[in-house]
């Protein structure tokens, strides 16, 4: 199985799955509108303005379950993302990131990386919102990054597994 076998839900309900970002660097993360961390969406927005001719794709993905932090519509989402942040990247369905109802694309990812370095018990779940994850072009997850990691910070990781020097 790969990243781009997955069905996903584009914001308008559209059913779609990850083909048509095959050959590009991914940048996945895990979103919300309500939390303090919310302000990364400008330096994802950058970092998507920046590389995405050079093949990077930033993929949002809302979810709630982090202090109910995104409990808006997909509508009401879109509008606030669009209005406050200028995002124009991919935004998708909300979902879930842990647990029973978890998102089989999440699964994926956190079965594809080392649990995060401060998980005292080899735990894989999303601690919270802004969890990003790098799959290169050959759709191999690359990196989990944890949500305190601003975009900026990841930068030289992307230029690398873009071939930028």
């Amino acid at each position: 199985m790969s990243v781009y076998e997955f069905e996903v839900r584009t914001l308008d309900g559209r059913e779609t799955d990850l083909t048509p970002y095959r050959n590009k660097v991914l940048l996945i993360v895990n979103t919300a509108s309500q939390c303090g961390l919310t302000p990364q969406y400008e330096g994802l927005q950058r970092l998507y303005d920046s590389y995405a001719e050079q093949g990077l794709a930033v993929l949002g993905f809302p979810c709630n379950q982090f202090g109910a932090q995104e409990p808006g519509t997909s509508e009401e989402i879109g509008s606030f993302c669009r209005t406050n942040y200028g995002v124009t990247f991919p935004m998708f369905e909300k979902i879930e990131v842990n647990g029973p109802d978890e998102h089989p694309l999440y699964r994926y990812l956190k079965e594809q990386t080392p649990p995060p370095v401060e998980s005292t018990d080899g735990e894989k779940d999303i601690r919270w919102n802004f969890t990003k994850f790098l799959v290169d072009r050959e759709g191999r997850v690359a990196d989990r990054i944890e949500p305190a990691v601003k975009p900026e910070e990841i930068e030289p990781r992307i230029r690398e597994l873009l071939g930028i020097k």
